[in-house]
């Protein structure tokens, strides 16, 4: 099956050489000539990857790179600027994008990033295996460095913390119970009290959720234990 790209992009004489390449390489292209028009594209229909230009009329490619990742659509971004300072590239990784290229580009360049992300994104959704980086509205988990982020600020977590929090979002949606949370993430039966795992929920809730009191990713399921939604 074809990959299929979304490419956000203004210059008409830009859209028309990327489409074309792009086809002529195997992808499906789809494009949108605005910000409004790529958010609304990127959120209502699935896509392998986002071409993103910053300077788009309507809503610069940051904001759209924001707003998607806080809808939670993960789709891998690649970011076209033509700017290059180092603080646009640094925002826009923060806000959520997994690459850039600066304009004007090579056309070898951009094919070999975007073949690079997608076989990433092939790599981590193998069968048994998780994705490098999760994304859920502003809260941004990178496994592989064991770093966690809230609106782009990182979140100081504890090693059992974070253990606690991969191996709910492994299993999200599913409900865990504290015997089984106890045994995976602790690696020991529940004989003594499970209030341990209570505890650290507790303390996780402060750090990722926007009102511990009324948390919407780490929620409590009555009479069972947790699950993560998100």
């Amino acid at each position: 099956m074809k990959k299929r790209i979304l490419l956000v992009e203004d210059e008409p004489g830009l859209v028309l050489t990327l489409s074309d390449r792009l086809a002529r390489e195997g992808y499906d292209v789809e494009s949108a000539t605005d910000g409004p028009g790529g958010y609304e594209r990127a959120r209502s229909t699935p896509f392998d990857l986002i071409l993103l230009d910053i300077g788009l009329p309507g809503r610069n490619g940051l904001d759209v790179c924001r707003d998607l990742r806080q809808a939670g659509v993960e789709t891998p971004v690649i970011m076209l600027t033509a700017r290059g300072q180092t603080v646009d590239k640094v925002v826009g990784l923060k806000l959520g994008a997994d690459d850039y290229v600066t304009k004007p580009f090579e056309m070898m360049e951009l094919l070999a990033r975007i073949e690079a992300r997608l076989r990433r994104d092939r790599e981590a959704h193998h069968e048994g295996q998780t994705v490098e980086v999760f994304r859920s509205g502003a809260l941004q988990v990178d496994f592989r460095r064991a770093e966690v982020t809230r609106d782009g600020r990182p979140v100081e977590v504890s090693a059992k913390e974070f253990q606690l929090l991969r191996y709910l979002i492994e299993h999200r949606g599913a409900a865990l119970s504290r015997d089984e949370l106890l045994n995976e993430v602790w690696g020991y039966q529940s004989a003594t009290s499970t209030r341990t795992v209570d505890v650290h929920v507790a303390w996780l809730r402060q750090k990722i959720e926007e009102n511990p009191r009324h948390p919407q990713r780490l929620l409590t399921v009555h009479g069972i234990g947790y699950k993560f939604v998100g």
